[in-house]
């Protein structure tokens, strides 16, 4: 009988070992398998964007004269292509008599090498005077100017505007509206 209870004993603890290790490779593999497809994601992230921020300030200026800043809830930097992927932004555009043009949008492109910017998404233009909404806006750095491609509409207090696109030079103030412009004046207009 202690023959029997020692073999027992035996075939017992031999298979919890047996258990433990059946255990215990499964374990390694699973854990091996989770590594090697977070390497996996962590690659395609990195390759994708080389670099992810939060709370983004930039400022541009040329010959030492601030020409806008940026500030962004995150930002993404694509080296490949040279841009700076934002989100939620606001714009601040100075002009040189001291005034300010404000913008906000959704979503933007920042072209570092350029810094031309493209944004989309709820895009809001503003001065003292003026409002600007369209879905998509550009500036391009080198001449100062803002325009879009898409339906915009331009209003203040007592005038509204319609237009096909929209040219704005930050230089000179002028402003140039083309396709299917339409306007409501709501005061005495002299023309």
């Amino acid at each position: 009988m202690k023959n029997q209870n020692s073999r027992k004993l035996k075939f017992f603890l031999i298979s919890i070992i047996i258990i433990s290790l059946g255990i215990i490779i499964a374990v390694f593999f699973k854990y091996r398998n989770m590594l090697d497809e977070t390497a996996g994601l962590k690659s395609a992230i990195q390759n994708a964007a080389k670099m992810s921020l939060g709370k983004v300030h930039h400022t541009a200026t040329r010959e030492g004269v601030i020409e806008w800043s940026i500030d962004a809830s995150s930002a993404r930097l694509l080296d490949e292509k040279k841009q700076l992927i934002l989100d939620d932004l606001s714009v601040i555009f100075y002009m040189k008599d001291g005034k300010e043009v404000h913008l906000t949008a959704e979503k933007g492109f920042l072209f570092t090498d350029s810094n031309d910017i493209e944004v989309a998404g709820n895009v809001m233009v503003r001065n003292n005077n003026y409002v600007l909404k369209t879905e998509k806006l550009n500036y391009e750095h080198t001449r100062r100017i803002l325009f879009s491609n898409g339906t915009v509409e331009i209003s203040s207090n007592s005038e509204k505007l319609t237009a096909d696109s929209f040219f704005f030079d930050l230089n000179t103030k002028k402003t140039m509206l083309e396709g299917n412009v339409k306007g409501t004046f709501s005061e005495n207009v002299n023309l």
